[in-house]
């Protein structure tokens, strides 16, 4: 069934989204999607002449000669194609705490455990690009290895533009506020506790239907997010793949003058202009798309970094707190609150604006020096070194 494009356009974001958006369940799977029937070409995924007049188009997430079971990509069936657009130019002001290179030139090693409170919501109106910083990372975007961990604040929705990252993967966290996201595939809304991957070079809008929104942000250069083995925890543990959701087709399909996409290209943003809608795919079928997955809910907080070798655990009120239960402390359930921890085995460099930053705790060492010594023994349980002292018998 065909959706009118006026459903969702108004004068600031891509308006409302209804509360019952409908989505495919499953990780890695191939999905096809119409939104209007027979738009979607059978038996062949490039034909002479596409039904409706519309443009094939393939967005690759893998080399072309990646074997069959690590393949990862799309074909689109749009309206107009993606390359009608005039040429980037390096988007103005730049956006100066992006980083996707990380080296002695502009970040910082440091072994100490780091910690952030809360980031403040900015006053003036700010997206969730500009929105976007850089905390720390390691690689490097254009040797196609490392990763980048970042954090947003923002207030406003993305306005008459789209955000597309050639870089690599984003997992966003949203810690406050929910997002409407608009991407080529279809729309997915996204609450605290839940994450979503967009792949690389997937073009999207963020809409924050509930005004200030702040989050994390995972990025990974030249592979994409997989699920864990199971391993010895057994077939049922961890995610599971019917958890994770991916959108189902829906296009816009009216003049949109001015319009802009802005690329994050080697951590440096560009523009480039067109006079429509990036998301005008009508139908469109592969494995190579956006989705979210499902979680238990999740409280403001700050951030933490603990980088490789590095030791780190319970604060001195927790472990005390714990141990003066003795053999009755028995389990204790938390509630009310949600951690989850981006790991890597690469050694982190840390951005000078994170380690200045004043929400950045200079205290927190504080909280693990109160830890003392429980160690306790009898005394008569001490071997006798004497044997070891006396004479050797030739």
């Amino acid at each position: 069934m065909e959706k009118p494009a006026t459903e969702v356009i108004k004068g600031d974001g891509w308006g409302r989204f209804p509360d019952d958006l409908e989505y495919h369940s499953g990780f890695g799977n191939h999905f096809e999607s119409e939104a209007i029937a027979g738009s979607l070409p059978r038996g062949q995924n490039s034909p002479l002449i596409c039904p409706f007049g519309l443009y094939a188009e393939q967005i690759s997430g893998t080399s072309f000669t990646s074997p069959r079971k690590l393949s990862q990509r799309s074909w689109f069936y749009r309206i107009k194609p993606s390359v009608t657009h005039e040429p980037f130019w390096p988007r103005e002001p730049s956006h100066k705490k992006l980083v996707s290179e990380f080296d002695g030139s502009n970040t910082v090693a440091n072994p100490t455990q780091l910690r952030w409170k809360p980031v403040d919501i900015p006053d003036s109106p700010t997206d969730f690009i500009d929105g976007l910083y850089t905390i720390c990372g390691a690689g490097s975007s254009f040797l196609r290895h490392g990763f980048a961990i970042h954090m947003y604040t923002a207030n406003k929705s993305m306005d008459n533009c789209a955000f597309c990252n050639a870089d690599g993967d984003f997992l966003v966290v949203p810690q406050q506020g929910r997002l409407w996201i608009t991407t080529e595939c279809g729309r997915l809304q996204v609450s605290p506790g839940e994450i979503v991957v967009l792949p690389q070079g997937f073009r999207f809008v963020v809409d924050l239907p509930d005004g200030p929104s702040r989050g994390y942000v995972a990025e990974v250069f030249g592979t994409h997010f997989q699920l864990p083995d199971l391993g010895p925890i057994g077939a049922n543990g961890l995610a599971a793949s019917r958890d994770f959701l991916a959108p189902t087709a829906w296009f816009e399909d009216c003049p949109r003058p001015g319009f802009t996409i802005i690329q994050k290209f080697g951590g440096e943003l560009f523009n480039a202009r067109q006079d429509f809608s990036p998301f005008n795919v009508v139908a469109w079928h592969g494995n190579y798309v956006p989705y979210k997955a499902k979680a238990d809910g999740f409280l403001p907080g700050g951030a933490s970094l603990h980088s490789c070798m590095t030791p780190h655990g319970p604060d001195t009120k927790t472990y005390e707190a714990t141990v003066a239960r003795g053999n009755e402390a028995g389990p204790h359930k938390i509630t009310d609150t949600m951690a989850f921890m981006f790991e890597s085995c690469l050694m982190p460099r840390t951005c000078p604006w994170a380690l200045d930053s004043h929400f950045r705790d200079l205290d927190y060492y504080q909280c693990w020096i109160g830890l003392k010594s429980h160690f306790s023994h009898d005394k008569t349980d001490v071997k006798s070194n004497d044997l070891q002292n006396g004479n050797k018998s030739g």
